[in-house]
């Protein structure tokens, strides 16, 4: 692990923790808004932004050159056109606005057009996943393997299921439709990045959703790969990031999983 590398990382952890604390105090504070008749919405999202300034202080305080993509402000090219900071200050939010304690920060560092760093912290549960571009997949001490199951029938994958009115709806039915029959369960927990983090944990053997944004997954797809697992695109040929589609797996399971869905 290179002394840059850590200390990148420290950064990013430090960004995580802090803006954690006051995510904490406001998430206790939404569950006693779930009963009033205003209800929270409002609040959560000033939670969010407030979240998110503390993050991008901390990181653009230590790193000024380095480029910036949050989900709640404006992208900012940095001097250094190489490196840039991805950032969810609050993935979950409905769960979080619900009083359901599933929600994390994610933080990625990109360099040159790979992410090499991701933080993923769990406030709620005070789990903390990272991983850095060839030293592994950790949370808090342990080090993360994905899951050694072989057998579709044996497996739980997780996945997004739209809301709202957002397009993706049809594909997602036909791929549940197709799934289902064959697997030992689907989960939707509303935390694309705790998803992944999940995968990686070797708790969700597989994992696949469209219409994600690059925030969403980014420091997921490198745990993922540090703890050995596989993802790619759900129509070959596309860029993850790009198209926010994508299919996340242990070793073995990722080439039926992926058939399943490309066909469906």
């Amino acid at each position: 692990m290179s002394t840059q590398g850590s200390a990148n990382l420290n950064l990013m952890i430090k960004a995580a923790r802090k803006a954690a604390r006051s995510l904490v105090k406001d998430f206790r504070e939404v569950e006693n808004l779930q009963v009033s008749t205003k209800g929270p919405g409002d609040f959560v999202s000033r939670a969010d932004i407030a979240a998110e300034k503390i993050i991008r202080d901390e990181l653009m305080g230590g790193r000024p050159t380095y480029g910036w993509v949050g989900e709640e402000s404006a992208a900012v090219e940095g001097e250094d056109p190489t490196r840039r900071w991805i950032v969810d200050p609050l993935d979950g939010t409905t769960n979080f606005l619900h009083g359901l304690p599933h929600w994390a920060i994610s933080i990625a560092l990109e360099h040159k057009g790979e992410i090499v760093s991701g933080v993923i912290y769990d406030a709620a549960k005070d789990e903390l996943f990272w991983a850095e571009k060839g030293a592994g997949a950790w949370m808090n001490d342990q080090r993360l393997r994905v899951s050694g199951r072989r057998s579709m029938i044996e497996c739980i994958f997780a996945t997004g299921v739209p809301f709202g009115g957002r397009g993706t709806l049809p594909a997602t039915l036909k791929d549940l439709a197709k799934l289902m029959p064959v697997c030992a369960g689907v989960r939707r927990w509303g935390a694309a990045s705790l998803d992944l983090a999940y995968v990686a944990a070797g708790r969700y053997d597989g994992y696949w959703e469209r219409g994600l944004n690059t925030w969403d997954i980014a420091a997921g797809l490198l745990l993922v790969r540090e703890a050995g697992g596989m993802v790619g695109p759900i129509r070959e040929g596309d860029s993850i990031l790009d198209k926010g589609a994508m299919i996340a797996a242990n070793t073995q399971v990722f080439d039926p999983l992926a058939k399943a869905l490309r066909e469906a």
